[in-house]
């Protein structure tokens, strides 16, 4: 029997029973939707992940203080263990870093007149703002000069002009308090919007100086924030970091770091490798739905063969083969599930679009997922069609004639 009459007669027999059809494939179309779904949100989500990581600065380096000691968490923010002078030995030897900035920074409430806010202060230098991908929109940046000399000088975020400056004044050349202290704004930030959960323009930055000598009244610092020169090198740039550091500091081989280095690369990974393994999971749950489905394909064709008795019986006393038979049933469950895997497949893309056009993801369909799940279905229709063919074609021609 040729494959086109073959495909045919499956065809006609199927459409013969289109309800019955419908509700066998649903197994599959839901089974196939699912894992499609979930590989796609899963791939998306990793994809906003790195978005937002990136978003955080380029190739970005931080060097904290290590606060768990022996078990005890004290507080990164009192630690002693980092220096101005540490970041100026980074600066001058690191090789694979392109910027690197200090930072010591305070929460607190700022007030122009009658409007306060809530926020974060940032002691940076200049080079904060390329390191972090922050750009002044109006006005101007902090020169080291100010650095130097501490000046009362800061660049506000667009949260901090909206709730400081809600009757339009323009905020270049006013002043505004932190804890008393006087702020003059000579620079507002471009707008950045929210990043893994964080108002990324609800924030305050002045010179370092400022914020440690006048604000904090500290001699060290709390951070040192750092970017290497791509994302290629960036690990050689962490490693030439805690060189340079374990130096300074006189740990000797064999101790434990009195800091943190966490690069950018590490974050990025750390996620991706929670959100796959999420993704995996929900995906093989959603599989077992696919088992379902080819568990219906397998019931519904051994009733349609026992239904098909008497038919069978008559091919074959006309010359039909046993494997004709066979092949016939089996082309039926395939064609079942095949429709029911594009189906599904469409349906799972539909439903990965609207949930991230909602979360508001980047939208990544995985062709390997695509092309994966159509031979999932082909395999699912052959094995679980295969024991209803096999009875069809092992039927005695003259009992199956015989079946009322």
């Amino acid at each position: 029997m040729s494959i086109f009459n073959l495909l045919n007669i499956a065809i006609i027999a199927l459409l013969r029973n289109k309800t019955r059809a419908l509700l066998t494939m649903l197994g599959v179309i839901i089974g196939i939707a699912s894992v499609i779904s979930m590989l796609s949100l899963g791939q998306s989500s990793t994809n906003n992940i790195s978005n937002e990581i990136s978003g955080m600065g380029t190739n970005l380096i931080m060097i904290m203080p290590e606060f768990n000691r022996r078990g005890v968490n004290t507080g990164n923010s009192n630690v002693e263990s980092l220096k101005f002078s540490d970041c100026e030995a980074i600066r001058k030897q690191a090789k694979y870093v392109k910027d690197v900035s200090p930072m010591a920074q305070s929460a607190g409430q700022f007030v122009r007149g009658s409007n306060n806010w809530p926020s974060q202060i940032y002691g940076v230098d200049p080079s904060y703002l390329d390191i972090r991908k922050y750009k002044v929109v109006s006005g101007t940046s902090f020169t080291e000069d100010q650095v130097e000399s501490y000046a009362k000088v800061c660049i506000i975020g667009q949260t901090l002009v909206e709730n400081l400056f809600p009757d339009g004044t323009n905020p270049i050349g006013e002043e505004i308090r932190f804890n008393k202290i006087p702020l003059k704004v000579i620079g507002v930030l471009e707008e950045k919007g929210d990043n893994m959960g964080q108002d990324q323009d609800d924030l305050v930055i002045a010179p370092f100086t400022t914020v440690q000598k006048r604000i904090l009244a500290i001699d060290y610092i709390q951070m040192i924030v750092a970017s290497a020169k791509s994302g290629e090198v960036a690990d050689q740039a962490t490693e030439e970091i805690e060189n340079i550091l374990r130096a300074r500091h006189h740990i000797e081989e064999g101790k434990d770091n009195d800091f943190e280095v966490r690069s950018q690369q590490e974050m990025l990974t750390m996620m991706s490798s929670v959100t796959g393994f999420v993704t995996a999971l929900l995906a093989a749950i959603a599989s077992i739905s696919l088992i379902v489905g080819g568990i219906g394909i397998m019931n519904i064709m051994y009733v349609t063969v026992t239904e098909r008795t008497k038919e069978i019986g008559l091919r074959m006393s006309i010359g039909a083969r046993g494997k004709d038979i066979m092949m016939q049933f089996l082309a039926e469950s395939t064609i079942l599930s095949l429709i029911g895997g594009i189906i599904g497949v469409i349906f799972g893309i539909f439903v990965s679009y609207v949930v991230t056009t909602i979360l508001k993801w980047p939208f990544v369909v995985s062709g390997t997922s695509v092309m994966l799940s159509f031979l999932v279905c082909t395999a699912t229709g052959i094995f679980f069609g295969w024991y209803p063919a096999k009875k069809a074609a092992n039927l005695d021609p003259i009992n199956a004639l015989r079946y009322e």
